[in-house]
């Protein structure tokens, strides 16, 4: 911390003003994340900010158009890596829309499964970290045992778990099994009780309500003018939800609400966001169901016939030539992709996530942009905190869930 002297006139025998110019970040562990806030303060009290950004950039944007479309899908995982399915298949979705590839209904409702995953285990991490940062620790250590849960079924299904590179252009790489729908049935039963148990240490408790009702509000105008979407511009009052603006992935066949706040304070991005996995919950078990109704050879899709893109099954890659051949085009990207422009996004935990691809016929992107919302959001942060506490700042971090891998891409 460093004194600045700011010389201001004042009446005689008046005491000179005095503020503190103060770093946070872009090592501080309350960050939650790799970027920094100059912030000036009288005492605790914040009358300016300026943020920083780009401290973890990897130019992804750049190292795209040198990549054929596979070898993008690892870098997705890297944006925000609190939910890497979300973006994995926002991804994919692009891809397809710009090939013409059809997806079978009942891929449509594994990728739905998988998504609605990833986003309530996003939301949990954020909701039980705003709890960390008002002081208290025992939610978020309960709730991480059904993060984990969730991070087995990824195993299960992909083999991995944080940066999951889970499933294919067309589908998934393999279809799910016995146990990954053990682990699935296990947490739709429990996960409920855990979720209410949770909410009652939290919703009506006076200390988290003092806390962050009030604190870094913003108004529907402003989130709209700034481009929030997702839970911040829901907690706003404005119920835009990609998935029910613009359905993908058969989300048209599922019954849910959108949860909207009134004030977009950090109270009411928590509340939604409880909401929403309330309504995550509900859409997994409805397309459960609906993958349970397919029979027979049906029941054995888990991808699209389209082999130009989808990679063929390793043990054919070892046994058969056709199969090595389209395998090493695939993944070197020895094929040309069709030229054309298209955006595509999707409903990812912290908002729209976007992909505007543009492709001129060759075997690499010719460009690609990253529609991050976490980069939007942080353009807001120092108006939202300005004239607050500084504890405020960090728990107005929290609750716009700002992840430094998705801000700088």
């Amino acid at each position: 911390m460093t004194n600045t002297n700011d010389h201001i006139i004042l009446p005689e025998g008046s005491i000179e003003k005095q503020t503190n110019t103060l770093n946070l970040g872009p090592t501080h562990p309350a960050t939650h994340g790799v970027f920094q806030n100059i912030v000036e303060l009288d005492g605790e009290r914040i009358l300016k900010a300026t943020s920083t950004v780009g401290y973890i950039h990897r130019a992804f944007e750049k190292i795209a158009e040198r990549r054929p479309l596979y070898q993008i899908t690892p870098l997705t995982d890297r944006l925000n890596y609190c939910s890497s399915p979300l973006n994995n298949m926002g991804w994919h979705i692009t891809c397809e829309k710009l090939l013409g590839v059809t997806i079978p209904k009942r891929v449509d409702y594994l990728r739905i499964i998988i998504m609605e995953l990833s986003r309530i285990s996003d939301h949990l991490i954020c909701n039980s970290i705003v709890g960390v940062d008002s002081g208290a620790y025992s939610g978020f250590l309960y709730l991480m045992q059904y993060r984990e849960l969730i991070y087995e079924i990824y195993e299960e299904i992909c083999g991995s778990r944080l940066t999951t590179n889970i499933g294919r252009i067309g589908g998934f790489e393999r279809n799910f099994n016995a146990t990954a729908f053990t682990k699935l049935e296990k947490f739709i039963k429990e996960y409920p009780a855990v979720l209410k148990e949770f909410e009652n240490l939290f919703t009506r408790n006076r200390i988290f309500m003092d806390r962050t009702i009030g604190t870094g509000p913003i108004s529907a105008e402003r989130a709209l003018n700034y481009g929030f979407t997702g839970p911040n511009l829901r907690a706003a009052g404005v119920d835009y939800d990609v998935r029910v603006h613009t359905p993908y992935s058969s989300y048209e066949d599922m019954d849910f609400i959108i949860p909207v706040g009134k004030t977009g304070d950090c109270y009411d991005r928590f509340l939604v966001r409880n909401e929403e996995m309330w309504q995550s919950l509900s859409i997994i078990e409805q397309a459960y169901q609906k993958v349970q109704e397919f029979k027979g050879a049906e029941a054995e899709v888990f991808h699209a016939d389209s082999p130009a893109y989808y990679l063929p099954e390793k043990k054919d890659v070892y046994t058969k030539m056709e199969a090595l051949i389209y395998h090493f085009k695939i993944i070197m990207g020895e094929t040309n992709i069709p030229a054309g422009e298209v955006y595509s996004s999707i409903e990812a935990a912290n908002g729209e996530l976007g992909f505007y691809l543009v492709s001129d016929g060759g075997r690499t992107p010719y460009r690609l942009h990253f529609r991050r919302p976490c980069f939007i959001y942080y353009q807001a942060f120092p108006e939202l905190i300005k004239g607050g506490m500084l504890s405020d700042a960090i728990i107005t971090m929290s609750s716009l869930n700002l992840i430094a891998g998705e801000l700088d891409a």
